[in-house]
């Protein structure tokens, strides 16, 4: 049987690792080629980021799907080398379809008197303008090629409630929702369908650390995953679990960009154990 996505091509954004792999494998298994970019290195403020090694891990587990990817390092700050990753994808594969704007960081907080000013720089530039930037490069193929598409913007449970000593993060994701809402009215006269996912706390590095077990277990000098999952689970979530897996949202995304989604634009879609029910 065919894939879900058979024949068409993926821009994903935050490959190295994470969500952006899975994304990048799930499509793939569904009969997407991948084009890919990962800033490939450390940003001042935010936890560790993926590494060159990383994405070509994920360039091989693409490839054992027996699916095409042209990977490139690019920090989705810059909107020229995002073009250009973008139109040498496109020159490569001969097509795009699909725009997963997924790169994003999570960094140190802190009320607002007391953050960092580049802190607050750095997130709002690569959660909101790295996705503003991510639909500029990428909307120009999609238009050119006259059958529409689907572009999923990655915002948060934190694009639609407040969290405490996280303004920066906050701040970009409730703008993530709002700029795929402009998307979606601007291009829908093109066929090209807007959502987002926003996701809870998904097992992936960004989430899964000990300073964010310890925001949930202070009384303990180094909690575990397993020490802190009950507090989070009860704390967060209507489901009793702490995190969700990075395949969860590979499959929002999936049936997001997908033709059994083909009406649904404007759409933020919660994958989030019923956090914003709490």
């Amino acid at each position: 049987m065919p894939g879900r996505v058979e024949g068409k091509v993926a821009f994903i954004t935050g490959a190295g690792r994470g969500q952006g792999r899975s994304h990048a494998v799930k499509l793939a298994a569904e009969g997407a080629d991948i084009i890919a970019i990962d800033i490939c290195h450390d940003v001042e403020g935010a936890l560790e980021m993926a590494t060159a090694d990383d994405l070509a891990e994920t360039v091989k587990l693409v490839e054992a799907q027996d699916r095409r990817i042209v990977a490139t390092q690019a920090d989705v700050r810059d909107l020229d080398a995002v073009k250009a990753a973008v139109d040498a994808g496109v020159a490569e594969l001969g097509r795009l379809d699909i725009v997963v704007a997924n790169a994003g960081i999570a960094s140190i907080g802190g009320t607002v008197q007391d953050m960092s000013v580049d802190n607050w720089h750095n997130t709002i530039d690569i959660n909101l303008t790295g996705p503003w930037n991510t639909a500029r490069a990428a909307i120009p193929h999609l238009i050119a090629g006259g059958r529409g598409g689907a572009i999923v913007l990655t915002s948060s449970v934190g694009g639609a409630k407040a969290m405490p000593g996280m303004s920066h993060y906050i701040s970009a994701k409730h703008g993530v929702i709002g700029l795929m809402r402009t998307l979606a009215v601007e291009l829908g006269q093109h066929h090209i369908r807007v959502n987002s996912v926003l996701p809870t706390n998904v097992n992936t590095p960004m989430f899964m650390n000990e300073g964010a077990f310890k925001m949930f277990r202070p009384d303990l000098e180094r909690p575990t995953a397993a020490d802190a999952e009950p507090i989070i689970a009860q704390f967060m979530h209507v489901l009793p679990h702490g995190w969700v897996e990075p395949e969860d949202i590979s499959n929002a995304i999936l049936f997001l960009v997908s033709d059994e989604s083909r009406y649904i634009t404007g759409v933020p879609l919660a994958v989030d154990l019923g956090a914003l029910l709490k």
